[in-house]
């Protein structure tokens, strides 16, 4: 894999564009989601959305992913493909979005959010509420100078903590004029992953954390990611630019996300979640 990219200011400018719009679109899911849906009407409205703004759905034929978004319920740990699968109430979802802009020559913008539909389990809520704040700790490491290995050393320390797992065959990765690119950034915490970010990275930091074991296991249609035990699994993304004292969160939502960040027992943070922050 080649070198991470040190984007420039104009380039910075247009990954603010297309992470918004990114931001936008899961907004927009969050708004219309319930049970009763199927995963393929997700992706319609995900289709359109982006369509409308002048970009483009980067997941569609995506190395062959027949889709423009990725849905993943319950024990889908990523790359879940929309189909007739209706939600339920007690489903959780993870609904996976990049935003390609504009349709030529653009950047990609990547973001994804767990979903409740109606009441759910307790290992629901305690799984989904572990990526969402291992998200937050992930975020709060990264910094011009700082090891890309203090993220998953942080995200790891916390998620074992509460007694579930994270992922290892999955992990963030650069994004910008190309939709995967350097760096790898793992969230479990890899010693040999000592390389120092730098002012003007971009990556995605999106741990996926299981109930139970951290092990998965790929469908026949080469897309779909399953844990090995079928335990609940959850995730939460956003794309970050690595800033000279901290880090600006690209795809920072500007509304709270219905249906996730809404609920009472919501573990939002300031980093992935300002929109829960803002004064009344």
């Amino acid at each position: 894999m080649s070198s991470p990219e040190v984007l420039t200011p104009p380039m910075i400018d247009r990954m603010r564009a297309t992470s918004a719009l990114a931001a936008d679109t899961l907004l927009m899911v969050g708004e219309k989601l319930h049970a009763g849906m199927s995963t393929d009407e997700i992706n319609t409205l995900v289709h359109n959305f982006i369509m409308e703004h002048d970009a483009y759905p980067s997941p569609l034929n995506y190395r062959g992913f027949p889709k423009s978004v990725c849905t993943s319920v319950n024990e889908v740990v990523c790359h879940g493909i929309p189909d007739k699968r209706v939600l339920a109430n007690g489903d959780i979802v993870n609904v996976d979005v990049t935003t390609y802009l504009p349709k030529k020559h653009g950047y990609h913008g990547d973001t994804s959010a767990t979903f409740y539909i109606g009441e759910v389990s307790a290992d629901a809520k305690k799984v989904v509420e572990c990526a969402r704040k291992g998200l937050e700790l992930g975020i709060a490491q990264v910094k011009d100078g700082a090891r890309i290995g203090d993220i998953g050393r942080a995200i790891q320390e916390y998620a074992e903590g509460l007694g579930c797992s994270v992922v290892r065959d999955y992990v963030g990765h650069g994004v910008g004029r190309e939709f995967h690119t350097a760096p790898q950034v793992p969230h479990y915490f890899d010693a040999n992953q000592n390389k120092r970010m730098k002012a003007g990275w971009v990556f995605t930091i999106e741990p996926m954390i299981n109930i139970g074991r951290y092990e998965t296991e790929v469908l026949a249609d080469d897309w779909t990611v399953l844990t090995k035990d079928r335990s609940l699994s959850a995730q939460f993304e956003h794309t970050i630019l690595v800033t000279r004292s901290g880090c600006e969160v690209l795809t920072a939502r500007r509304a709270v996300l219905r249906n996730s960040e809404d609920v009472a027992w919501a573990e939002l943070g300031p980093l992935s979640a300002p929109a829960a922050f803002k004064a009344a």
